[in-house]
């Protein structure tokens, strides 16, 4: 029967342990190049039929977020995102509030009081030739 010596146990664990550090190496490399910073974010909706929109009206939709409105001249849709730092606006008598810093938009977007300088961003809209709703928030 062969005889182990203090340096035949030291060698297997070293050899243990270096495989295991190399095999973290590799698995945290092969992490960091498959790293994304952020998913994509949607841009591009459709909204379904512009038909079904009603008439100066506006519809909220939460998902995107999105405040939009037919009128006689087309749609128009306003992003309700505070420019000031990102938050979703509210509802509001007036028109929207920030719920982060208070800043109060009118019905249009524009700002009746700060902290925010600019008003709710516009976005962009168009009617395919299907007649569906597009919106794009970039």
């Amino acid at each position: 029967m062969p005889r182990h010596t203090r340096r035949d146990f030291m060698k297997v664990i070293t050899s243990y342990l270096l495989g295991l550090i190399g095999g973290l190496g590799i698995a945290g490399v092969v992490r960091f190049l498959a790293y994304e910073s952020e998913p994509r974010r949607q841009t591009e909706f459709d909204l379904g039929q512009a038909s079904d929109f009603p008439k100066n009206m506006p519809t909220r939709r939460d998902e995107i977020p999105a405040l939009l409105i037919m009128n006689s001249s087309g749609f128009i849709a306003l992003s309700l995102i505070c420019t000031h730092l990102g938050c979703t606006v509210k509802d509001a008598p007036e028109g929207f509030v920030c719920p982060c810093h208070g800043t109060l938009y009118d019905n249009e977007g524009s700002v009746l009081r700060g902290p925010a300088a600019e008003p709710l961003r516009r976005l962009r809209t168009e009617v395919t030739p299907e007649g569906r709703l597009i919106l794009y928030t970039e």
